[in-house]
């Protein structure tokens, strides 16, 4: 069960030294939500109340040592006029994207997450959240980075154009998103947040070049990470990355985790990452935990854990997203086999 220390724990695994048990995380919303049976996720992604009562159940029912409130991808977006659906199960997306230009960008406001959209409700479920548990679970609230903000607002084929079309304006709307995400970021640690989950998927290896993830993705999220940390959030980054070489160029921002895609080398990555920075993953969501039976799910993280925890600056996560249709026993097993396989190192 979620227990006293496991901030101590991560800010072990932070400072790369070996924390004393293992924290375990997992990508684990969709299925929570599915587990519980009692809303539909939209229903749930409304509703802060809501959030909270899923995310504490699911805690206590898998044993996870955080509260992963992602929830969906739309929160900041919608308040600036950016169309989303979701219905039933199917979590809200972004669709109606606004036009690529020069005038969008002048004509945005920053939103006031107290007060606009569906930001409060998220505000409401960390607080909540984080009432229940205290400091016995590491309470993650999360934002887009600026470049993957962009997509999100201009949607991705039109920001990817930008990069040979306009990059100024590309620039200067990444740069925008850096003082919106940053108020974000402050007002989901006002409410009790203790780190907050970066994701930049659309700067992933295979949207852009390492020179153009340089060039277009990297300085804005510098900006960003600072500011985070200016506002006391532990950074734990997610780009879906599993090359290497970009892996090692995303731990030049300064972030404090680095999440590695279900496809990386994790022995690789055990290499690049030792004494550098700290990463967690990355168990595979759909082959091995979604499709393997739970002797295969518990064997896969044995092998995961006994690689990563071999030495300092590691933290046990799942890759990517667990899909809803994860069967709830692999998830037992995927934690106990962690829990056990870490005890013994």
């Amino acid at each position: 069960m979620a227990y006293d220390g496991v901030l101590e724990d991560v800010r072990s695994a932070v400072a790369l030294e070996k924390p004393r048990r293992l924290p375990v995380f997992a990508c684990s919303e969709e299925l929570d939500v599915h587990w519980y049976g009692k809303y539909s996720y939209e229903e749930v992604c409304q509703d802060g109340r809501k959030m909270a009562e899923v995310w504490i159940a699911a805690i206590e029912e898998f044993d996870y040592d955080w509260a992963w409130l992602q929830v969906d991808d739309c929160f900041e977006f919608e308040p600036l006029g950016v169309g989303t659906h979701g219905e039933g199960d199917i979590l809200r997306a972004t669709r109606d994207y606004l036009p690529a230009t020069r005038e969008t960008l002048e004509s945005l406001r920053i939103p006031n997450p107290t007060t606009d959209g569906r930001m409060p409700e998220k505000l409401e479920a960390i607080r909540l959240v984080r009432e229940h548990f205290g400091d016995a679970v590491l309470v993650e609230g999360s934002c887009a980075g600026p470049y993957s903000s962009a997509a999100l607002l201009f949607g991705l084929e039109e920001t990817m154009m930008l990069t040979a079309t306009d990059p100024d304006l590309l620039a200067d709307t990444c740069e925008f998103f850096v003082e919106l995400q940053s108020a974000y970021i402050k007002a989901q640690i006002e409410a009790g947040a203790h780190a907050v989950w970066l994701g930049d998927c659309n700067s992933f290896s295979g949207m852009l070049s390492l020179e153009q993830y340089g060039r277009f993705a990297f300085p804005s999220c510098k900006k960003l990470v600072d500011k985070a940390h200016e506002h006391g959030a532990i950074v734990h980054l997610m780009n879906s990355e599993i090359s290497t070489p970009y892996l090692l160029a995303e731990s030049e921002l300064g972030v404090d985790i680095i999440n590695c895609g279900p496809g990386a080398d994790i022995a690789g990555v055990r290499r690049a990452f030792s004494g550098k920075c700290c990463f967690s993953g990355n168990l595979d969501p759909i082959e091995v935990l979604m499709r393997g039976t739970p002797g295969q799910v518990a064997k896969e993280a044995e092998r995961i854990v006994q690689i990563g925890y071999s030495e300092g600056g590691y933290l046990f996560c799942t890759g990517e997203m667990n899909p809803r249709d994860v069967p709830p026993e692999n998830m037992h097993a995927m934690v106990r086999a962690v829990r056990q396989a870490s005890r013994r190192m």
